[in-house]
């Protein structure tokens, strides 16, 4: 399962940061250096159907946004409606990968959002 998830967080990252499994392969054919194979962005069809189907619906929850606090977490109220329609093989892989994802971009919102207050003390 470990490295399942660290995939999974590879793949968020490399999401984010727009880079693909095709562009690391020409960026490295441009820089002439052999491909690592332990960087290669994840693709989705690189995970099990029902990590597949979580990082889909991940994508089609609202967020819960505040003002001055800043992003506080996916809206779950449709998500039992996402499980009843999908056809899950493991229901529990499939809630810790969204929790897992939501979770990173919380984190991530939070240091945003920390980093903005410190900017504006300095001021």
């Amino acid at each position: 399962m470990t490295e399942l998830w660290n995939r999974l967080e590879r793949w968020q990252n490399s999401s984010e940061q727009g880079v693909t499994r095709e562009g690391y392969f020409t960026m490295c054919e441009q820089m002439e250096i052999e491909p690592d194979m332990d960087k290669v962005p994840p693709d989705l069809d690189d995970f099990p159907e029902d990590v597949q189907a979580a990082i889909i619906t991940y994508g089609k929850l609202g967020d819960k946004i505040v003002a001055d606090i800043g992003y506080l977490g996916k809206d779950y109220t449709s998500l039992p409606i996402h499980m009843k329609i999908l056809n899950l093989d493991n229901e529990e892989i499939f809630v810790e990968t969204i929790l897992r994802l939501d979770e990173v971009v919380m984190k991530k919102s939070a240091e945003q959002m920390r980093r903005e207050r410190e900017k504006l003390k300095r001021k």
